[in-house]
């Protein structure tokens, strides 16, 4: 299949070369040419643009920071929907609210331009992996048409809903993976604060009810003090954002993702914003007096 791929940072570069390994052409763009560069040599074919992308594509992919530059990619001065042909089915990746998709997805079909939301988990261990969960929202035959190409990048692909219910499970999924990131660090802390070994109580608890995949890896993380970004705070930070606003919206109280997003506030405006989101380790032991 002709895919192009626009956005090539931490989790848009290995999806990219999934695709190529596949046996997909791709094309690419990304703002910084040196972004195309691991890309081009792997087989990808660099465009001046995310309009060119879209001429020389059947299915344009995208995943870029937030609302805003989904809309200019799609939207904006040679973006994708200039350079649509006949049938092109976009497809954003990116994490972004769903009123946010439905009002790009509305506009893009009054282009002749068909679009699915299909948010990732996974991080970027995933996206070299090749396991990414992905969530889409949209037409269920411009899904069957794009599947392929979710099957090169993730392990369990699924059709949630119509326009924007990729992104409301995208949301469901943020607010379990960022309480959980939460709990699993003041469980290690308070083990550490109380005299006793962080490793073995988690070794415990991995064996009854309280296990979660949380726990086992980013737990791990954890007691390795790797911060190295997989996921990085201030992109939780974001999407934890979206869920609040959405909440909002909808007079819906989420008290304990509220409560989770300030700690993800707190990490970006003490300087852990860069690092993974397993730094809330770090946060929680700044706020109980302890050194790193």
């Amino acid at each position: 299949m002709k895919a192009g791929f626009i956005g090539l940072g931490l989790m848009g570069r290995p999806m990219a070369l999934n695709l190529i390994k596949a046996g997909h052409e791709v094309s690419v763009w990304a703002r910084r040419g040196e972004s195309m560069a691991p890309l081009v040599a792997a087989g990808a074919t660099a465009c001046a643009s995310a309009a060119a992308v879209a001429r020389a594509s059947e299915v344009v992919i995208a995943i870029v920071a937030d609302a805003p530059d989904v809309e200019q990619v799609a939207l904006g001065a040679q973006g994708v929907a200039e350079g649509a042909q006949p049938g092109l089915v976009f497809v954003d990746m990116s994490t972004i609210a769903p009123a946010a998709a439905q009002s790009i997805a509305a506009r893009l079909a009054e282009r002749g331009v068909a679009m699915l939301d299909a948010p990732v988990s996974g991080g970027e261990a995933g996206a070299i992996a090749g396991t990414l969960t992905i969530m889409v929202g949209g037409d269920e035959s411009d899904f069957a048409r794009v599947r392929p190409l979710f099957e090169a990048m993730g392990k369990t692909v699924s059709l949630i809903g119509g326009s924007g219910a990729g992104q409301v499970a995208k949301a469901c999924n943020q607010i379990l993976t960022g309480v959980g990131v939460a709990a699993v660090a003041e469980a290690l802390n308070f083990a550490r604060a109380s005299g006793v070994d962080p490793a073995r109580v988690r070794e415990a608890l991995l064996g009854g009810f309280a296990y979660s995949r949380i726990l086992e890896n980013h737990g791990q993380r954890m007691l390795e003090r790797n911060f190295k970004p997989g996921f990085k705070a201030w992109m939780h930070q974001k999407d934890m954002r979206i869920v609040l606003d959405e909440a909002h919206r909808l007079g819906l109280a989420l008290p304990t993702a509220a409560a989770t997003a300030q700690l993800f506030n707190a990490m970006v405006g003490s300087g852990l914003g860069e690092d993974d989101s397993v730094a809330m380790l770090k946060l929680l032991e700044r706020m109980s007096g302890a050194e790193e």
